[in-house]
């Protein structure tokens, strides 16, 4: 299956911590404020304009987890009709080829769970990626306010279905995912990530349910774990080490 190449890029404590609790989202100012203050803001405008330099990413990759707890449910919304074009993708050409887009901000929210305030800039594009399973409500909401998005899946979003159509529906040649542990384990057990660019805090988080690089089901008897072999590795002079490694296959 084609496929655009997959850079996870991710800020994590030494521990392996990418936040500073289950439940405490980065994008609160009080947590931001804590997190950005364990690094310089040098050390990750470097991984990224690494990054840009290398594969010149046409879409940055997140999930719902991001931008809301673990406990939030589906928009409570009108409900609808479940028509079939619902369920079809959704890419508005005043979106897709408005003359200015040069870059999609990725979304994938297979149960509807996000109410979006801000659709894009700069040339960035809000897109979602949802499933069979994702309220008629919800994708009724998104064509409402003109968000395009992708079908892929049927009870949750199928992954290696969504890069795919990334690829051939949009012409995108490189994904950064920048999301949190849960969409980047299922990234890697599904072997669709082709670098890790990992920046190192110095810091130290700890906490058994504190979300981490990986977080996800744990390896089959038969599963080995993947193997990455270091092409760089870069300390700053605030103590953040950057790590660029490629996936062994």
């Amino acid at each position: 299956m084609n496929r655009p190449r997959v850079i996870v890029s991710v800020t994590a404590s030494v521990d392996g911590r990418v936040t500073l609790g289950r439940d405490r989202l980065l994008l609160d100012e009080e947590n931001a404020q804590v997190w950005h203050s364990l690094q310089s803001a040098s050390a990750g405008s470097a991984r990224a304009e690494l990054i840009e330099h290398l594969h010149s990413p046409t879409a940055i990759l997140e999930g719902s987890g991001t931008f809301v707890t673990d406990s939030t449910g589906p928009l409570d919304l009108a409900q609808v009709p479940a028509d079939d074009e619902l369920f079809e993708d959704y890419l508005p050409p005043e979106v897709v080829d408005h003359p200015d887009h040069k870059k999609w901000f990725t979304v994938v929210d297979s149960r509807g769970r996000v109410r979006w305030t801000m659709k894009g800039g700069d040339g960035t594009d809000l897109l979602l990626v949802v499933a069979r399973a994702t309220p008629p409500a919800y994708l009724a909401y998104l064509r409402q306010e003109t968000i395009p998005y992708l079908v892929a899946g049927e009870d949750r979003v199928d992954l290696p279905a969504a890069l795919s159509k990334l690829q051939d529906r949009l012409g995108v040649s490189c994904v950064v995912s920048e999301a949190g542990g849960t969409l980047n384990a299922a990234l890697l057990r599904a072997d669709l990530i082709d670098e890790l660019h990992l920046s190192l805090l110095p810091a130290a988080i700890a906490g058994k349910s504190v979300p981490t690089i990986f977080d996800g089901p744990e390896l089959l008897p038969d599963e080995s774990p993947t193997q990455l072999r270091l092409i760089s590795a870069t300390p700053t002079p605030g103590g953040t080490v950057n790590l660029r490694y490629k996936v062994i296959r």
